[in-house]
């Protein structure tokens, strides 16, 4: 059961969040048949989606509240400039299709692309919550595939290497 919160609060830090996870969970799979991995990506799934609503109504108010902060002042900084700048990003990009836009942005696993910058964007861009919501949500079970079929693919190939 501890490996099922392992994985789950993983998937809810930021800048890991899902893409570090689902590696995590295959590894803990590897050394233990009975993990569950469609139990795995459920919670892994739902532990990156949690914080959303959260980012969404208080990370931008929070961060401009701790910028100018002695000591958190320049994380909180760095994170409010890679959201606008990932906001204006998408913006230019994407013009009226700014929903798919968000969607391939978190489900894309690049660094700082994650569900966190995307909402914090979305925030930014003063996106209506329904759409950043489900865009962030596709794009979460975009890269969760993603992350998944590089996974499977990997480790099998380790495994027949290592047979």
């Amino acid at each position: 059961m501890k490996n099922y919160f392992y994985v789950f609060f993983i998937s809810m830090v930021p800048l890991v969040e899902l893409r570090g996870a689902i590696p995590a969970a295959y590894f803990i799979k590897a050394n233990d048949p009975t993990f569950n991995l469609l139990t795995a990506y459920i919670l892994i799934a739902i532990g990156n989606m949690l914080p959303m609503p959260i980012i969404y109504f208080f990370a931008r108010k929070v961060l401009e509240w701790g910028k100018d902060k002695p000591v958190i002042g320049g994380f909180f900084t760095f994170c409010l400039e890679k959201g606008e700048k990932g906001g204006k990003k998408l913006q230019e990009k994407a013009g009226r299709g700014l929903f798919v836009a968000l969607m391939l942005f978190v489900g894309i696993p690049l660094p700082g692309t994650g569900g966190w910058t995307g909402t914090l964007a979305a925030s930014i861009l003063d996106m209506d919550f329904k759409s950043t919501i489900l865009a962030v949500v596709c794009g979460i079970a975009l890269a969760g595939c993603i992350i998944g079929l590089l996974c499977t693919l990997g480790l099998g190939a380790y495994i027949g290497v290592a047979v």
